[in-house]
């Protein structure tokens, strides 16, 4: 009987090593569930990316507004009959030269 209890010992060990260090242990289930719910979540980023994506891409399809807006803002595109102006302002470092001491040039 002494030796049944003494296999029935080690299969428990056995069992119990598999189950915390082996192949499908605790560890790896929870890193495997960590993963899964970090795909989930880019998963969704993705999806409402695209959302934006076909909306944009329907509005192109069908109204000029969306396709005169974008020729505007990205290729700087005007109508006709339509003034452009520029503005351009002066940065902080243009600051006026000093004249040169010995010459009383600007440099």
């Amino acid at each position: 009987m002494r030796w049944f209890a003494g296999i029935l010992l080690l299969l428990l060990l056995g069992l119990q090593y598999r189950l915390w260090t082996g192949d499908g242990s605790l560890a790896e289930v929870l890193a495997l569930r960590d993963e899964i719910s970090a795909q989930k979540a880019e998963l969704e980023q993705l999806r409402a990316r695209n959302r934006i994506l076909e909306a944009e891409v329907l509005d192109l399809h069908k109204g000029l507004d969306a396709l005169e807006e974008r020729a505007r803002s990205e290729l700087g595109m005007i109508k006709q009959g339509e003034l452009f102006l520029q503005i351009i302002e002066e940065s902080a470092k243009a600051t006026p030269r000093k004249p040169d001491s010995a010459t009383g040039r600007k440099p």
